[in-house]
């Protein structure tokens, strides 16, 4: 009997695990209709402040979905065409930037006495003639296709999850927690009047039963309230990071100093690893530009210091006590979902862990209750 116990818990623990990877696969092989589901859903997380007003208001919700559709397609289509029209006035220039390059690795490749006729005599152009351009245009050509694909799958998503939220709430609370409740409220009832308890005994079981109730829709509003927050603090964190990194750039004389500012933008939606590509790039601009490592330095350091303030400092002061994540949690789960979904996973890992220690933190399970622990950072403000 006693190693029967003793193998139940180990037993359920590699339950667990098998059922986690089996998820993990399924995740992984299914990304081309999960992704734009759950970023769908993070849409409507986004959009539903404003549709709640506009509900108040009594517009009808085909009017309301329309409207987001149409904001989302113009935000869309203004920063791709910011952007396609950014990276070909870079193109125009290029060629100047290739020649830079050639003589900065061949002065450097004197100064330090190498050799190898390679790196004497390098040269760029001899390493792009050597790419296939059929491949390359092929893939571009085929990844514009599958970017446009993904917005109106999301788009598609979107319709049904705006249309279908309330339903599925409902659905969940009635599987989960009123037909439980319901029981025990029955259950409650039949003690009384069998006079296995009183009246106080009554109020307070029923209490019992209120709390539960309430602890399921508290979830469902603190998962909508932090992906929320998460997502409008982080947007006006890089915007402002990004900002300041392109007024820094343009001072400093860098040319290009808008497409770096987006780079940091962007790149820094992805927490640890993404500061790091976009403090790169703008520091080999400045590189190839002057050719001086006192420029390069003076880039590196400034683009440095207003990531620390604005990503160590700014971030975890809005952001960081709202989700209540362990740091290394967040890079843990940047390089699990990266690796399940690319770099889309890699955008969207935060706020997908901060849902599932919100739902780990409603469980009463002791196991569940340690995993809690583990997944925050110590901060007990929500």
């Amino acid at each position: 009997m006693s190693k029967e116990k003793t193998r139940q818990p180990a037993t359920q623990f590699f339950i667990t695990v098998i059922g986690l990877v089996i998820i993990f696969i399924v995740l992984k092989e299914l990304s081309n209709i999960f992704i734009p589901l759950v970023i769908a859903l993070f849409l409507y997380f986004i959009f539903n402040p404003l549709n709640l007003q506009l509900r108040k208001i009594k517009i009808p919700l085909a009017a309301i979905i329309l409207l987001d559709i149409l904001i989302t397609a113009f935000i869309t289509w203004g920063m791709s065409a910011f952007i396609i029209d950014s990276f070909m006035n870079f193109g125009a220039q290029m060629p100047q930037y290739i020649t830079k390059l050639n003589e900065i690795v061949r002065a450097n490749a004197l100064s330090f006495g190498i050799k190898d006729p390679y790196f004497r005599n390098f040269d760029i152009n001899s390493i792009i003639a050597k790419l296939d351009y059929k491949l390359v245009a092929g893939s571009v050509f085929s990844s514009t296709f599958s970017i446009l694909g993904g917005m109106l799958f999301i788009l598609f998503f979107f319709i049904f999850v705006a249309t279908g939220y309330e339903t599925m709430y409902n659905a969940i609370k009635k599987r989960f927690l009123l037909k439980k409740i319901i029981f025990e409220e029955e259950k409650i009832e039949k003690r009384l009047l069998t006079g296995q308890i009183n009246d106080i005994e009554k109020e307070r079981l029923t209490s019992e039963v209120k709390i539960k109730e309430k602890k399921l829709t508290d979830t469902f509003k603190a998962i909508n309230t932090q992906i929320q927050r998460y997502i409008t603090a982080k947007l006006i964190v890089n915007a402002g990071a990004g900002i300041s990194s392109a007024l820094f750039l343009y001072l400093v004389g860098i040319d290009f100093p808008v497409i770096w500012g987006l780079f940091v933008f962007m790149f820094n939606f992805i927490p640890t690893i993404g500061s790091a590509i976009a403090l790169i790039l703008p520091v080999l601009m400045a590189l190839i530009q002057y050719g001086t490592l006192g420029k390069m330095s003076l880039v590196a350091g400034g683009l440095a210091l207003l990531q620390t303030l604005f990503f160590n400092i700014v971030e975890p002061a809005v952001i960081g006590r709202h989700l209540n994540l362990n740091p290394l949690l967040i890079l843990i789960s940047v390089l699990v979902w990266g690796y399940i979904w690319g770099v889309i996973g890699m955008l969207i890992a935060v706020p997908l862990t901060a849902i599932i220690k919100i739902v780990i933190a409603t469980s009463d399970s002791p196991n569940m209750i340690f995993i809690n622990d583990l997944m925050s950072s110590g901060n007990s403000k929500q």
